[in-house]
């Protein structure tokens, strides 16, 4: 299954204050920084990635931390509106302490789809829920000396968009993606991909009177859904441009090439590869110790340090 869509890749976000959301995520949720960088567009604000040891796709999560400079985002539709992490079983008591002694805003343990999972907001507002799911989570955790192996995040499980009508969003899902429904309650469709067991579910939540939502801080600013190399990306263009959709020429990151286009519910999706991989230009050993610059702002390096915010 090498030449389908693997899951997501990974979800980009956007935060307010870089030291709050440096100390939030590698601190309170014990996930690894695995690269420093800086926003393509914007030097003078970072790009963090989070995720396991290597940063394998389907547990990285970026954000942009614009500071002061970005406004609070609203919830709404045309939206990813929440992030789901699996979580081992018997962890989600171990969490919701935790969660409580670093006063994060938590919600009390639930139940969906048969799975039990715990609600929260991160400082800016963005929504998770740690998940325990029904056929474990064999990923191997980054582990931290307050988030041992037995409680550590996995990865993602799963990534929720609401949407005044699911119809054109579960086409791109189906048609394209190749995933299927898998199961519905009320108004929230469950598809998954059986290209990977992990990180493989998107939720669709139909709200047809609920108002649209507002990207801001605190707010999922795109989700990229994940192929194995280059070749498979460009056959994926092409699937999209015959869906009669808009879709950009690839682009580099550094860690990964990408597509972009926004689905026909007003999401904007990414396709990212799984090459090169966060290790080009840092060890595993020393991933996310040192500001990695892409090429055209190395020049300015001295410049950009004294610009960015200091995490220590």
């Amino acid at each position: 299954m090498d030449n389908n869509i693997k899951g997501i890749h990974h979800i980009t976000a956007i935060a307010g204050d870089a030291k709050k959301n440096h100390d939030f995520y590698t601190r309170v949720l014990g996930q690894r920084l695995v690269k420093k960088t800086v926003n393509f567009d914007d030097p003078e604000t970072y790009h963090f990635y989070y995720g396991d040891e290597v940063g394998t796709p389907g547990t990285i999560l970026t954000f942009f931390p614009w500071g002061n400079r970005v406004s609070t985002g609203r919830r709404g539709t045309k939206q990813v509106t929440e992030i789901g992490y699996t979580v081992p079983e018997g962890s989600l008591d171990f969490w919701l302490q935790r969660l409580e002694k670093n006063n994060v805003i938590y919600n009390k343990i639930a139940e969906k789809f048969g799975e039990p999972y715990l609600t929260f907001l991160d400082p800016d507002g963005l929504k998770f829920e740690l998940v325990v799911p029904k056929n474990g989570d064999s990923r191997l955790p980054w582990a931290t000396p307050e988030v041992g192996t037995e409680h550590a995040i996995r990865g993602f499980h799963n990534v929720t968009i609401t949407t005044n009508k699911i119809d054109a969003t579960a086409k791109v899902l189906t048609e394209i993606f190749g995933y299927r429904l898998l199961e519905r309650h009320v108004n929230r469709y469950r598809f998954v991909t059986d290209a990977v067991n992990e990180a493989a579910i998107v939720d669709l939540v139909e709200a047809p009177g609920e108002a649209i939502g507002f990207v801001g801080g605190g707010s999922v600013h795109h989700v990229a859904f994940r192929v194995s190399d280059d070749k498979i990306l460009m056959d994926y263009r092409q699937k999209v441009l015959e869906a009669g959709l808009q879709i950009t020429e690839k682009i580099d990151r550094n860690y990964f090439y990408s597509l972009y286009f926004r689905e026909p519910g007003g999401v904007l999706f990414e396709i990212a590869t799984d090459n090169p991989g966060f290790a080009i230009d840092e060890s595993v050993a020393d991933l996310g110790t040192g500001l990695k610059l892409p090429a055209q702002y190395e020049p300015y390096r001295e410049q950009l340090v004294n610009v960015l915010p200091t995490l220590g």
